[in-house]
Parts: C-alpha cells; structure tokens; sequence
C-alpha cells in the first residue's frame, strides 16, 4: 500500500505547478479569466476556499484538491511563511488528500508540516488565540486519521487523544460552542473506533462507534446520509461480536436512509442484500428467528434487478444462487433445486457455456440428483461439469480433480453398477460445450 501511496507523489508535484493559475488554459481568454488575474490575493484565496468547498460537495475530487493547493500557495502570499493561517491551510489540503482522494501518504507530509509551522506561528494578539486552538484540534484529528490510513495504530491513538483532550478543554473555557465540540467528538470517536478495529480489536471498537452514532445522530439526525458509513461499519463490529439482533436493526435501519434518497436499482439491491446476508449468518449462529428476515431481503434485493440485462442480470444470478443456498442449508432443497434449473439457461445466455457459473449449477443440480436418489441424472449433470471444468482449468487444477473424484465415488455407488465408465472428454468449445443447454439437465 506504501508503494503505491509513495507513486502519487510525483502526481503531487503537477498539482502543485497547477496552482499557478486560477482557471484552466484558454486560446481566448474570458473577461471572467482577466478580472481573476488583477484580484488582490486575498479575494482569490476566499474564492478558491469557495471552489473547493463546491467541488467537494458535488465529488469533484480532483477539482477540489487542485483549489486546496492553490489556497496553501495563496495563504502563504497573503500572511507569510510563520503564520497560523498557513498551517491551517496544510490542515485542509491534508484533509482533502484523505477525505477526497485517499492519500494518505501525502495527507501526513502536510499535517506534519503544519505541526512545524503552528510551533513557531505568528498568532494575533487578541481573541485569545482562540482560533489558533481550533486549529490544533484539527491538526491532531488529522495526524490521527493519515496514521491510521497508513496503519501506524499508536501514532494514531496517540494523535486522537491530543484532539480529544484540547477539544474538551475548549469547551471547558467556552472557546467552542457545545455544537463545535459535538461535530470534534464525532469525528474523533469514529476515528478511534477504526483504530481498534483496524487491530482486530472489535470489542474495544463498540463502543466508539455507539458513542460516533449517538452524536451523530443527535447532530445530523437520525436519518441523515452521514450515519450510513457508521452504521454498516458499527454492524459488522456487531455481527463480528455475536450480536446480531443490533447488527439487522442497524442495516435495516441504513437501508430506509437509503430508500429514502430514492436509490439506484444497483444500490438498493446491494443495500438489502446487506440485511439479509447478516440474517442468513444470524441463522447459521443458531438464530433461527432471523428466517423471515432473510427470505424478505432476499427477495427485495432480486426484485429490483429482476428486469435487468447484461451487468445488472449477472448480478441477479449471482444473488439468486446465494438465495438457493440459503434455502438448501434451512430444508427447503426441492425449491432451491427448481430455482437452479429455471437459471440455467438464463447463465448460458449471460455467461456462456462455457462458465464457471454453468459449471457450478451443473454441480449443485448433481447434488439435489443425488439426495434424491437420482444417480443416473446426478452421474449426467456432474459429467457436464467435469467437461466444462476440464475445459476452463485444465484437469490437474484442484476443482476439476475434486469433480473428478466426485465422480469416481458415484460411479462405484450400487445404483450405477452395470454402466460403462466412459471418461470426460474435452471437445473444442466450438462442438462439445454447446451442448451444455438447460435442455439437457
């Protein structure tokens, strides 16, 4: 990860030659373009805090830290190498590495250097140095952040807790209102939360992220967007831990903020999906109970790519076939096996014969052949499978060699005594695998 952080840093360079100018090159200049050039430096540097904030609000990433560099090299013709305010401005751009393009590498060298500027800044002499303070929360919430980006876990810790503590001693002296402290204790909880949790560390994790959620919550609300990150991070801790009642009612909750913003079909699917994947491992820890929850968001998840073709069909495949385990390992294999012959010829048509997907049906329909005393029809299907394993992975690889074995065992069971063994054979793809039809299951 290093290596290719380490990469971006030549890219650092042109974003840097970049700030030079305020607007993209022309053959013609605008009148727009000449009256940005005569603005004082002071009016530009507030004007680029404005594009940046516009740009990272609409996700334009790269936009956005081009204008943050700008305001280092505009702060530091407008108030010096020494001053507070230069700092600051390697505290946003540092935050704008992490938040906008996750450079994490870069995020530090600009953190550090802001540590070094505030240590010997010139600060106003009024106001208490209030704003100054401010400053160093962020500082350290940053350093915090880009440690724990590179995996630097005490050094992160270390950092969270400086911010922490300078945060509640501004509140303390009334320098930060009760919101401002609210919004640094979010932040910084959710940072500490992923310290631990980066360290496998999930019990320490919890509450962190409970405590992230409640201020959140109390802050944004309870269905605001910005809880979603939270939340599906605080149910994996959850599930990870056994407590899978929270886990479902966090996803579930996550899944109505997003319904709510009037989604995407990809992403609804994908948001549902979650909740019904945490309820089929709430199964398997022995919670039957969650079996209602898994069938509804199963369902709901399939239901909206239903109609969807190329991308959107695989991806229906593909839950469908998580859908018929799921109803293979809770007793209801007659309706998983159906489900799995009426796929077959939609896989053919999005995957090809030859698939691993085909390959994996043919395998799972032997299976169900098997169970219900269908030799004949499994020994047919595990054939295929064998054919088209054998074409896409060779016979020596480890998949087709454990078909193969599957094979073997099924072939000396009693029911098939009396048949000749013929061994697969790999035809071309072009004659062989096109006979691998739903027709022929």
């Amino acid at each position: 990860m290093q290596e290719s952080q380490e990469s971006h840093v030549s890219n650092h360079l042109d974003e840097v030659v970049a700030a030079v100018s305020l607007t993209a090159p022309e053959k013609t200049p605008s009148k727009l373009t000449q009256t940005a050039v005569f603005q004082p430096p002071r009016e530009k540097l507030q004007l680029c805090e404005e594009k940046a904030k516009s740009y990272s609000s609409r996700h334009e990433y790269k936009k956005a830290i081009q204008e943050l560099v700008r305001c280092v090299a505009l702060t530091r013709i407008c108030y010096g190498d020494a001053h507070w305010k230069l700092a600051e401005a390697h505290v946003n751009l540092a935050r704008g590495y992490l938040q906008l393009k996750g450079l994490s590498l870069q995020a530090k060298q600009h953190a550090e250097k802001a540590k070094e500027i505030l240590t010997n800044a010139v600060v106003p002499p009024y106001d208490d140095h209030a704003e100054v303070f401010k400053c160093s929360v962020e500082l350290f919430h940053t350093l915090g952040r880009a440690s724990l980006a590179l995996q630097k876990f005490k050094e992160a810790a270390e950092n969270l807790t400086k911010a922490e503590t300078l945060s509640k001693e501004l509140l303390q002296c009334g320098r930060i209102s009760q919101e401002e402290w609210m919004e640094i204790q979010m932040r910084t909880k959710l940072s500490f939360a992923q310290v631990y949790q980066g360290q496998k560390k999930s019990k320490e994790a919890l509450p962190h992220y409970q405590e992230a959620l409640e201020y959140m919550e109390t802050s944004k609300g309870d269905k605001s967007l910005e809880c979603l990150p939270v939340l599906k991070e605080l149910a994996g801790v959850e599930q990870a831990l056994g407590l899978h009642d929270a886990s479902i009612n966090h996803l579930l909750q996550a899944h109505l903020i997003i319904l709510k913003r009037k989604p995407s079909p990809e992403e609804a699917t994908l948001s549902a999906l979650c909740v019904a994947r945490a309820a089929v491992t709430s199964i398997a820890a022995g919670r039957p109970e969650h079996h209602d929850v898994a069938e509804q968001y199963f369902q709901e998840s399939m239901a909206h790519l239903k109609d969807a073709e190329g991308m959107g069909k695989a991806k229906f495949l593909s839950i469908q076939d998580e859908y018929c385990h799921f109803l293979q390992v809770t007793g209801r294999e007659e309706k998983a096996t159906s489900i799995l012959r009426e796929s077959l010829e939609g896989k053919v048509g999005v995957f090809g014969d030859l698939s691993p997907e085909v390959a994996e049906t043919y395998r799972l329909l032997s299976g169900a052949d098997l169970a219900q005393g269908n030799h004949s029809g499994a020994h047919k299907k595990l054939k295929k499978c064998l054919q088209i394993q054998t074409l896409l992975y060779g016979p020596q690889d480890k998949r087709t060699m454990a078909t193969q074995q599957s094979m073997d065992v099924l072939f000396k069971a009693p029911e098939m005594a009396g048949k000749p063994r013929q061994p697969p054979k790999a035809k071309p793809a072009c004659t062989g695998v096109a006979q691998h039809t739903a027709g022929k299951s």
